[in-house]
């Protein structure tokens, strides 16, 4: 087959000026099978592996910079409140600025957002690190961190929705969400462990400085991929077998797409449950465990559950939908959570009941993460997917941090039990909103 101005190879870059091409192709359908064996398929296949290996270091940031955020204003200020304030004002950045990014991926390509995003991010974590070493101004530390978190680049929903380019076959892609979710458990395992290596006596900016240099690294190794200089909209409908000489076509805004709205929702809640959950373990090291120390241990039993759950269920062809699956599923976590609540309620605090409790909780968290992706990419038209996947990475990051504020107060007013308790009352609420609309969809 010639290499036609309308028939360009998968990594190509785009056309010489003066060129005008035709419909943008679409990627052969890969087989990648089932079982662990279709991992390694997947990370030969080097239209989707090289996007995928970038977007895996930039999103190691996703852990170090709120984290990194925090011990660094914390050891130059001797305040956990501003040190909270200044990572949770970049977090609420992040929740705003993502669907906006992802909306303008739609419109104008992955490129042109996501280098100058990611530039700018990593320019501003840079400046937040010298300006609170440098003595600035409280005040300042805020807007710089407000900065960060608004002009933090889409990378993870850029690469969900560039699956559909380089992966036309559903199967393929459940396979590359596994690997996908999976890849974003291991960043808040190892980002933490890099960050703490990173904390050398007289050097405090230096954790930050690296993960801004991670994030630029990423980002830009990103947008030298073929996938991500041909991601529009136009590439995604005729990935989806559209035309892609027509204007993109469905709603004006993923918001409005059918069912969108409760994948949101639910995610929202799911994770309101997470932030729960993470600032429980933290409290369960250090008021019942008595070492700190040790909500390493806690955090790598439910992480490798998580790994372990995710990569077995992207690993084989199930016979049940998505919208059948996450409402049961959900239902687990919530009375796993249950159980961890009984147990801190009557004082069982002993590692070896709550390390399997909390691997066997973990088993379920990755599956209904790529269980709410899959669903999000079979509702949402292809000229929309970018924003949609934005704003499901949006409810994630506002549910995480909602979660985490909620759980802090009920540790200090009512006690561990009670936080994991309002953990799975808050899963379980997303298990419920999941059959209702199933249940809504199906008559």
């Amino acid at each position: 087959m010639s290499n036609t101005p309308s028939q360009r190879p998968p990594d190509a870059g785009p056309p010489a000026p003066g060129v005008v091409e035709g419909p943008a192709p679409t990627d052969q359908p890969v087989e990648l099978g089932t079982g662990v064996r279709a991992y390694g398929r997947l990370l030969r296949h080097g239209p989707a592996s090289r996007p995928f290996l970038f977007a895996a270091l930039a999103r190691l940031t996703l852990s170090m910079t709120p984290l990194g955020v925090l011990i660094l204003v914390e050891s130059e200020r001797g305040t956990y409140a501003l040190a909270g304030l200044v990572s949770g004002v970049y977090a609420i950045g992040a929740a705003l600025g993502t669907p906006l990014w992802g909306r303008l991926m739609d419109r104008f390509g992955q490129l042109r957002v996501l280098l100058p995003t990611a530039l700018t991010s990593a320019a501003l974590l840079a400046l937040l690190a010298l300006a609170t070493t440098r003595g600035a101004p409280d005040h300042l530390l805020l807007v710089i961190a407000a900065g960060v978190g608004v002009s933090y680049p889409p990378i993870g929903p850029a690469l969900r929705s560039s699956f559909r380019i380089v992966l036309p076959d559903p199967d393929a892609r459940r396979v590359a969400f596994a690997l996908d979710a999976t890849s974003v458990e291991l960043a808040f395992v190892l980002g933490p462990l890099l960050l703490s290596v990173l904390l050398l006596p007289g050097i405090n900016a230096l954790p930050l400085l690296v993960t801004a240099g991670l994030l630029a690294v990423g980002g830009i190794g990103y947008c030298l991929t073929g996938v991500a200089r041909r991601a529009t909209a136009r590439t995604q409908q005729a990935a989806a077998g559209h035309d892609a000489s027509a204007a993109p076509s469905g709603p004006r805004t993923a918001l409005t797409a059918a069912g969108v709205p409760v994948v949101l929702a639910v995610m929202l809640v799911i994770s309101i449950g997470f932030g729960q959950l993470d600032t429980s373990m933290a409290g369960t090291a250090d008021l019942a465990l008595g070492s700190t120390e040790r909500v390493g241990i806690l955090f790598a039993a439910i992480a490798g559950g998580s790994t372990l759950g995710g990569l077995a269920y992207g690993a084989r062809t199930w016979s049940h939908s998505e919208r059948q699956a996450v409402p049961r599923l959900l239902a687990v976590f919530a009375t796993l959570l249950g159980v961890l609540a009984v147990l801190l309620a009557t004082g069982t605090t002993q590692l070896v009941v709550l390390l399997p409790v909390l691997f066997l909780t973990g088993l379920t968290i990755a599956p209904a993460l790529i269980m709410q992706q899959a669903l999000l990419d079979q509702l949402v038209p292809p000229a929309r997917l970018n924003e949609a996947q934005s704003f499901l990475s949006a409810s994630n990051t506002a549910g995480a941090a909602l979660g985490t504020a909620i759980a802090g107060v009920v540790i200090d007013v009512a006690g561990l039990s009670w936080s994991f308790g309002g953990a799975a009352l808050g899963v379980a609420a997303a298990a419920i909103v999941a059959r209702v609309a199933h249940r809504r969809r199906a008559s």
